[in-house]
């Protein structure tokens, strides 16, 4: 019996021993099976969290988020999680335990086992997620930089789920986007145009009742490694003649040298280009494909009450 609660990072190698059978399980089973590892008490697994979720359910499931990032587990579907030779080969070479900075320093070794993960260029660059000693850091640091993280994880799972699904998925998803971000004007109403076939274009943003103004999508879903070049943009600004002269370029990749120069010097149509980290960046600032899990209020002393 253990005498104190792990941290997320004293769970890592505990879910993966959990999981070392190879049969695929969900978060519910995994975090039962994780107690019994570790060896919980009835009192530890009682204590509860502000948001009534079990403080060992929370850690263990930020260890499973971690664990999936770094390729250590696979996700063959929602919720459920399985060993990958990866996470296989990190447990024997760290029985005892392992911490996020040895994971992420084995990602970043091409001879490792575990996939490394590269991030794709982006034109607007989102601030980095510093991992900072907690101890150095104030309350509030320490929310704001744990928020950060947890935006970063969930930046890569949307990322996968949109390569993973459908063409007229991912196409209907961006336009939902930029319905969220005020596109559509007073009245105004998107669709994705896949079924019209209307010559390359995906989408169509009325910013108006009578539809005098709009906006013109197109939407890329391609894998990591697989940029947008300047020919589709080429295809775009060809689609949009006598249509409009602006668009949004949309990919869950991410744009060539070619294709950016491209989209700078061309004087016919104003180009917006977005690749996938600016765009799951927008998704989780205005709420699509996103939900609020939990809201945490910061107080102070109101010094208006005592005069």
């Amino acid at each position: 019996m253990i005498t104190a609660m792990p941290t997320w990072e004293g769970f890592l190698v505990p879910c993966l021993k959990g999981l070392s059978d190879g049969a695929i399980r969900g978060r519910r089973e995994i975090g039962d099976l994780v107690a019994d590892v570790v060896g919980l008490s009835g009192e530890q697994r009682a204590v509860l969290l502000g948001s009534g979720q079990p403080m060992y359910a929370n850690r263990i499931g930020w260890a499973l988020s971690q664990l999936a990032r770094v390729g250590a587990l696979a996700r063959p579907s929602r919720g459920n999680y399985l060993i990958s030779d990866a996470g296989r080969k990190v447990l024997a070479q760290f029985p005892h335990g392992v911490t996020e900075n040895q994971l992420d320093a084995l990602g970043e070794d091409p001879n490792s086992a575990i996939r490394p993960y590269v991030p794709s260029t982006r034109i607007i660059e989102a601030k980095p997620v510093p991992v900072v000693d907690a101890s150095t850091l104030d309350p509030t640091e320490q929310i704001v930089q744990g928020v950060g993280r947890i935006h970063a994880a969930v930046s890569k799972e949307l990322l996968e789920r949109l390569k993973g699904r459908e063409p007229a998925f991912f196409e209907q998803a961006v336009v939902d986007l930029l319905l969220a971000m005020g596109y559509g004007g007073a009245g105004g109403t998107g669709v994705a145009t896949q079924l019209v076939n209307d010559g390359g274009i995906d989408g169509v943003i009325d910013q108006d009742v009578l539809g005098l103004n709009k906006v013109y999508i197109q939407a890329k879903r391609y894998g990591t490694g697989n940029s947008v070049g300047r020919p589709e943009l080429q295809g775009f600004v060809g689609a949009l003649s006598g249509k409009a002269d602006r668009g949004v370029f949309i990919t869950t990749s991410t744009f060539s040298l070619a294709a950016l120069e491209y989209a700078e010097r061309n004087t016919n149509s104003r180009l917006i280009l977005i690749d996938g980290n600016r765009l799951t960046d927008l998704m989780i600032r205005y709420g699509v494909g996103v939900q609020i899990k939990e809201t945490f209020h910061v107080v102070e002393l109101d010094e208006d009450f005592f005069e």
